[in-house]
C-alpha cells in the first residue's frame, strides 16, 4: 500500500541483490524496500514488534460554508507505545452514490503528517497516519458525503467510525469499494441482530437492512458471488464477540428471528433468483457457474426459511435432480434447517446414495450436528447420540469424530450450551472416551470450553465443574490436560 506493486518489486530486487536470496530479518526486508523507493519506513518497522491489533478512531465534520470535509484519525496506542505508520486508504461517497474527487488542503495537521499518497483528484487516497492523532482536510467537497474508510483493507487495523444506521445503509448500497460495501452490510446486520438481542422487534431492527439487501441482491452489475456475500448474516460466533455475556440460546433466537424477517420481507426475490440463476445446460466447473450456484443456493435457503410449502418442494426437487454435489448438498442443508416433511427422507436418501463416499458422509454428519432445532422438536443432542450408533460412525475415525462430535461442540452453540447442561455431560463423556483412543483429537474437542468465563453465570459454573471433573482424571493425557489446565487458569 505504501509503495505500490512496482515499488514492492523494486524492493524485492534490492533485497535479493543485497542478501543473495538468504533470509535475514524483517527489518532487512523493510530497509531494502525503503531504499529502493526512497521512502522512510523506519516508523513502519514498528509493526514487527507491536503485539495486538491497532484500533483507529475516526471522526469527521463538514464545513458547509467552505465545503471542507475534515477527517480526524486517532491511534489508540498503549502506555509507552510509540505510534505506528499506518497506510489508511479513504474515499468520499457523494449523495448520488458516486465517489467525489479528493483534493487535500495543504499539509495535514500533526507531527510528521503528510497529505496522502494519491495525487489530488483521485477517488481514493492513502493517508500516511504517523502520529497519535492527525487531521486531514479535503476541499471542494459537496454536502452529504459519507466517508469510506480503510478501503481495500489497506492496513490490518480495527476502525471505530461511529457510523449511523443511515450511513451504513448508504455505504452498503453505494460504496464503489467492494470490501467497504461488504463491511458496511455486515456492520448493519450485526447492529440489527444485537438490537433484537436487546429486545427490539425484528421488523423494526431489520428495516434498514431490508432496503440494503434489496439493492445489493438486485444489482445485476455485481458478480453473483459478491451479491451472495452481501446478504450473508454474521455467524453466531462473530455476534458473540460483540456481547459482554454470551447467552448462545438468546443469540440464536435473535439471529433466527431477524433472518426470518429478512427472508419474509424479500420473499418475492428468492424464487425469482432461484429460477433465473439456474444453469441451462449440464454442470460446468468454472468460476461463473460457481458464482451463480452460490447465489442461487442462498436464495433457496432464504426461500425455505419463509416456511412456504412451494419452497420445500423446490428444495426437494433440486435435491433429487441436481447433477452436482454443490446443488444437492445445498438443497439438503436448506431442508435440514427447516420443518419440511421432505427433510428426513432426503437425509436417508443421501446416506444411502453416498454410503461409500467418506467426504460426503462427513458432510451428512455435520449437517445434522449443526442443525437448528424447529419448534416442538427434541434437542439436537438426541439426534447426535443416535448418530454415534450409526454403522458409518467410529470414534477411531478422526474425520468422522470432527464431523459429528466436533461440529456439535464447536459449531452448534445454542444446542451444546443448553441450559440443562446436557451438552456439557456429553462433552465430558466424549473427551474421556477419545482421550483413551486419540489424545490429539480429544484435545480439539476439549477446546470447546476455552472461553467459559464469557458465558452466563450458570453456564460458567457448569463448564468449570466439567473442566474440574476431567482434570481430576489420573490417567489424562498430556494433550488434554494442557487444554483443561489452561482453561481453568482463566
Amino acid at each position: 500500500t505504501l509503495v505500490g506493486v512496482a515499488g514492492f518489486r523494486k524492493g524485492i530486487d534490492c533485497y535479493f541483490a543485497r542478501h543473495d536470496g538468504h533470509a535475514v530479518t524483517c527489518d532487512d526486508f523493510v530497509a531494502a524496500i525503503a531504499d529502493a523507493n526512497d521512502r522512510d519506513l523506519e516508523q513502519f518497522s514498528r509493526w514487527y514488534s507491536r503485539p495486538g491489533t491497532p484500533v483507529i478512531e475516526a471522526h469527521s465534520s463538514y464545513d458547509n460554508a467552505r465545503q471542507e470535509f475534515a477527517l480526524t484519525l486517532c491511534q489508540r496506542s498503549g502506555e509507552g507505545q510509540l505510534p505506528l505508520h499506518i497506510p489508511f486508504a479513504v474515499g468520499l461517497v457523494g449523495p448520488q452514490g458516486r465517489d467525489v474527487e479528493l483534493k487535500i488542503a495543504g499539509e495535514a495537521a500533526g507531527p510528521a503528517a503528510g497529505p496522502g499518497k494519491a495525487a489530488s483528484g483521485a477517488h481514493t487516497m492513502v493517508l500516511d497516519l504517523r502520529a497519535d492523532e492527525q487531521r486531514f482536510v479535503f476541499t471542494a467537497v459537496p454536502p452529504g458525503c459519507v466517508p469510506s474508510l480503510l478501503r481495500g483493507f489497506s492496513a490490518p487495523v480495527i476502525v471505530e467510525a461511529g457510523y449511523s444506521d443511515e450511513q451504513l445503509s448508504f455505504l452498503a448500497g453505494n460504496d464503489p469499494d467492494p470490501f467497504n460495501r461488504w463491511e458496511a452490510m455486515q456492520s448493519l446486520a450485526l447492529r440489527a441482530v444485537l438490537a433484537v438481542v436487546d429486545g427490539s422487534a425484528p421488523r423494526q431492527s431489520a428495516a434498514a437492512l431490508v432496503q440494503a439487501w434489496r439493492r445489493g441482491v438486485s444489482d445485476e452489475s455485481l458478480d453473483p458471488a459478491y451479491r451472495d456475500q452481501l446478504i450473508a448474516l454474521p455467524p453466531e460466533a462473530v455476534i458473540a464477540e460483540h456481547v459482554e455475556v454470551i447467552n448462545p440460546v438468546a443469540l440464536r433466537r435473535a439471529r433466527d428471528a431477524l433472518r426470518l424477517e429478512l427472508a419474509s420481507a424479500l420473499a418475492p426475490l428468492w424464487p425469482q433468483l432461484w429460477r433465473d440463476l439456474r444453469d441451462p445446460g449440464a454442470y460446468r466447473r468454472d468460476a461463473a457457474g460457481s458464482a451463480r450456484r452460490a447465489l442461487r443456493n442462498t436464495a433457496l435457503a432464504y426461500w425455505v426459511a419463509t416456511g412456504r410449502q412451494e419452497a420445500y418442494a423446490a428444495a426437494a426437487a433440486q435435491f433429487g435432480e441436481a447433477d452436482n454435489m454443490t446443488d444437492r448438498a445445498a438443497a439438503l442443508q436448506a431442508l435440514v434447517n427447516s420443518a419440511a416433511a421432505q427433510r428426513d427422507p432426503a437425509l436417508a436418501a443421501f446416506a444411502e446414495e453416498f454410503h461409500d463416499e467418506p467426504l460426503a458422509l462427513d458432510k451428512w454428519f455435520t449437517m445434522q450436528a449443526t442443525m437448528h432445532r424447529q419448534s416442538g422438536e427434541p434437542p439436537v443432542l438426541e439426534r447426535v447420540r443416535e448418530l454415534l450408533r450409526h454403522p458409518a460412525f467410529s470414534l477411531r475415525n478422526p474425520n468422522r469424530v470432527r464431523s459429528l462430535i466436533g461440529s456439535f461442540c464447536h459449531g452448534n452453540a445454542a444446542e451444546f450450551h443448553a441450559a440443562d447442561g446436557s451438552g456439557y455431560e456429553f462433552w465430558i463423556e466424549q473427551v474421556l472416551a477419545l482421550d483413551a483412543i486419540n489424545p490429539q483429537v480429544a484435545a480439539r474437542i476439549a477446546r470447546a470450553f476455552e472461553r467459559w468465563p464469557k458465558y452466563t453465570p450458570e453456564r460458567q459454573h457448569a463448564m468449570r465443574s466439567a473442566l474440574l471433573l476431567v482434570a481430576d482424571q489420573v490417567e489424562l493425557s498430556a494433550d488434554v490436560r494442557e487444554i483443561v489446565d489452561r482453561s481453568l487458569a482463566q
